[in-house]
Formats: structure tokens, C-alpha cells, sequence
């Protein structure tokens, strides 16, 4: 992805995570649904993305519209390409953006129509703004004092437990989380309270939002995600909480990652890096950056990444790792580091450490294992063992249809294309078929 997105309809589809092709099958079968027969192509999805062609209005793009869920009276009314998703600016890091950054990301969650997302550049500019600025610079409100602890005290054991139940019951807890910070923005917005409650409430919708940005994230709603992961790193930043912070920022990056804009996700952590405090903290950061620079064939720098995530991680501290990092441990050094080894090449060595890592792996890690197992299915596929590349992504289907993680099927499906040609093979036959079936 350049600073820019290149088109509006290649932003919907990666939003997504489809591929050309499979917008193109999608388009397909909304054809077929309405009885038309359409013979639209990868390529001709490429023409329309490039400026090479535009879709016809009275056929193709209410098509369009209907696989990406928009309302055809913005077709009729808007033109092409205006109807399709668009971009938006980061708020500025300030006192007084906290809580609007809040009420923002609510309201993008509730308006399917809201597609805005942030360019690389604008995420980069907002990675440096946090990096320059101290929260102690910034200008006080001036203290409050009507919301007691007791209140603040409830509020944050709720939202603990929330987030903690958010990953493997995620339909049950997802509107609870996003009315729990609702009620955290509209006490930050009005309630009055001296400046360590003030902290203690930014800190707890931070959480929050971070929280909710993943549950974005696994569901592909990636411009919703960036909202909430923005809105965390206003409220992180208003808190002090540096570390938290420099998370926040690293999850951003992970996200760039996830859309083939590993520049970016580099760039971001750059920033974010030099800032971290806790061990934990800096492992896992290096640890992302070393896959960014995997993905850009940087292999000198991404082993000096993975040696400062290692070091960090065995680095002593009388503190307790932050609840956001506190999982980090060797099982994702291990598994991460085979994923890194992979990109450059080293394929055996990058096998050893990613059974290592998900050996480790505690039985409560479920989505991480599925993910895991996902990096190896991929790599024996470049290793061209296509049957234990397909009984591995088929164990790692079976796990993420079992605690209901779409991001995790969408890793799976993402084989698809290397696994066809081998369909004679009655291993990855079966796992093509249920694909096919889950549409």
C-alpha cells in the first residue's frame, strides 16, 4: 500500500481481507443470486482498482455494492468511485481529544456506512507525535472532584473481567464491552474527579478500546479496529501510560502488517520502540518489528530484531508485565521467530521453533494456536509438503470454527490458491470442500 490508498475499491476489498479473485467470486455469486450469469475475473477487478476501466452503472457496480453492503441509493447518488469507502486524519494527540477520539470509535461501530480509515502517512505522523510528545507537556484540565473511587473501583473490576472473557465468548461480550465504555466516555465527558481518577478512567478506556479493536480486527472490520485502537492511544496518552502507549501503537503496526503494508507497520515501531519501558513490553515490540522486517526481505536487521526481543524477554524486572503484553512469553518468541525464519528461507530451523512455540502454548491460548498452526500449514506449502500442509490447516479450521475466530478461517482460506492445484490429493480435497461449503 503507497501513503495513499491507491483506490477506494482496493481499500474495501483489503478492509475485507479478500483478495482480488475473491471479490471477484463474490461478485460472481451476487450475480448468480439475482439469476445473471457474470464472468468478472481477478484481472478485471485489477482494471477497475488501477483506473483502467470503471464498472458499468446499471449492472456491475450495484453488484459491487451489494457484496461490500451498501446501500444503492449511494451508487445512484454518488457516482463512481465516490460511493465506495474513503479516507480520514487521525485526531491530534491533545487534552481535548480523548474523549471525542471515544465517542468517535462508537459511533464508526454503529454506522455500517463508516469505512473512513487512516492512511499509512497519517499513522506514521501520529507514531511520531506520540513519540515527541510528553504527557506531562500537554495542558491539564483543570481537577474535578464528585466521582468517587468506589465507583472507579467497580467500573475497572468489570471491565477486567470483560476483557477477559472477550476472546472466547466474543458474541456474548461485544455489545457489554462497547456499553461499558460507553459509560467510561460519558463520565469522562461530564462526570468531575480529581487527576488520579482522571488517569485511572483514560487508562480503563484505553483497555477497553483495545479490547474491542481486536475483536474489529478478527472480524475484518480493520477500519472500525484503527478507530478504537486510535481512540486507546488518545486515552493512553492522556493516563501517561507510556508503555500502554507504545502497545497500542505496535498493534497498529501488526494490523498494517496483517494488510501487506509492512513499510508502515517498520516505520510505526520505529517510533514506538525507543519508548517502552517493561521487558515484556519491548519484546513483543521487537518482535513485530522483526516480522515487519522479515516481510521486507531485511535479514540482517530482522535477526537483530529477534535477538533484542530474546534479550528483553529474559531481561530481569521487579515489576509485573502489563496486563496488554503480560501473555508474552517463549511460546511466542518461539513461534514468531519460526514465522520470521520462514520469510528469509530457513525453513528448518523455522519448523523446530514453530512446533516449539505452539508445544508451549497453554490450552487457554486457543486463537493464538489456530494462528500458529496456520504459519506452518503456510510454510510446508512453500516446502511443497502439500498433505501435512493441508491436515495442518485443516487442525487449525477446526479450532477456529470451534471458538468462532472469522480472522483465523480467513488465514485458512488464504491458502486456497496454493492448495487447488493439488486437489487430487484427498487431504487437501476435503479441506477445499469444506472451504467451498463455508463460502
Amino acid at each position: 500500500m503507497d501513503d495513499e490508498i491507491r483506490h477506494p475499491l482496493a481499500y474495501a476489498r483489503i478492509e475485507r481481507g479478500w483478495s482480488q479473485e475473491e471479490l471477484a467470486r463474490r461478485i460472481r455469486r451476487a450475480a448468480a443470486r439475482r439469476g445473471l450469469r457474470y464472468g468478472t475475473r481477478g484481472s478485471r477487478i485489477s482494471k477497475w482498482e488501477t483506473g483502467r476501466a470503471t464498472p458499468d452503472e446499471d449492472e456491475s457496480q450495484p453488484l459491487i455494492a451489494e457484496v461490500l453492503g451498501i446501500d444503492y441509493a449511494a451508487v445512484a447518488h454518488l457516482g463512481w468511485p465516490n460511493w465506495l469507502p474513503g479516507q480520514d486524519k487521525p485526531l491530534p494527540l491533545g487534552p481535548h481529544n480523548a474523549a471525542p477520539s471515544l465517542r468517535e470509535a462508537l459511533m464508526t461501530s454503529l454506522d455500517r456506512r463508516s469505512f473512513l480509515a487512516y492512511t499509512s502517512g497519517a499513522l506514521t505522523a501520529l507514531a511520531h507525535q506520540w513519540a515527541i510528545t510528553e504527557p506531562g507537556q500537554l495542558p491539564q484540565v483543570t481537577p474535578r472532584g464528585d466521582v468517587d473511587t468506589e465507583l472507579v473501583d467497580w467500573l475497572e473490576s468489570a471491565g477486567a473481567e470483560l476483557i477477559r472473557l472477550a476472546t472466547q465468548r466474543r458474541q456474548r461480550t461485544a455489545r457489554l464491552l462497547a456499553e461499558h465504555l460507553r459509560t467510561v466516555t460519558e463520565i469522562i465527558s461530564k462526570g468531575r474527579y480529581t487527576r488520579p481518577v482522571e488517569q485511572r478512567l483514560h487508562t480503563l478506556a484505553a483497555t477497553l478500546c483495545q479490547a474491542i479493536a481486536w475483536q474489529k480486527f478478527d472480524e475484518r472490520r480493520h477500519a472500525a479496529a484503527g478507530r478504537f485502537w486510535h481512540a486507546a492511544l488518545h486515552n493512553a496518552h492522556a493516563a501517561g501510560q507510556r508503555d500502554l502507549g507504545a502497545g497500542l501503537l505496535s498493534d497498529l503496526a501488526y494490523q498494517t502488517l496483517w494488510l501487506k503494508d509492512a513499510r508502515t507497520a517498520a516505520n510505526i515501531l520505529e517510533h514506538a520502540i525507543p519508548r517502552t519501558q517493561h521487558p515484556a513490553a519491548r519484546s513483543l515490540l521487537h518482535l513485530r518489528h522483526a516480522r515487519a522486517l522479515a516481510a521486507l526481505d531485511e535479514h540482517g536487521l530482522c535477526r537483530q530484531a529477534l535477538t533484542a526481543a530474546e534479550k528483553a524477554l529474559h531481561a530481569p524486572s521487579y515489576d509485573p508485565a502489563p496486563a496488554w503484553c503480560s501473555w508474552m512469553g517463549t511460546a511466542d518468541l518461539a513461534a514468531d521467530s519460526g514465522r520470521c525464519l520462514a520469510e528469509l528461507g530457513q525453513r528448518r530451523r523455522a519448523h523446530q521453533l514453530m512446533d516449539e512455540g505452539i508445544a508451549l502454548l497453554p490450552a487457554t491460548r486457543s486463537k493464538t494456536r489456530a494462528v500458529f498452526l496456520t504459519y506452518q500449514a503456510e510454510t510446508y506449502l512453500r516446502d511443497g509438503e502439500v498433505e501435512i500442509a493441508a491436515e495442518t490447516a485443516t487442525r487449525s479450521l477446526d479450532l477456529a470454527n470451534r471458538i468462532n475466530a472469522p480472522r483465523c478461517v480467513t488465514m485458512v482460506r488464504d491458502l486456497e490458491p496454493a492448495l487447488s492445484p493439488h486437489a487430487h490429493t484427498a487431504d487437501v480435497d476435503e479441506l477445499l470442500e469444506r472451504l467451498r461449503a463455508a463460502g
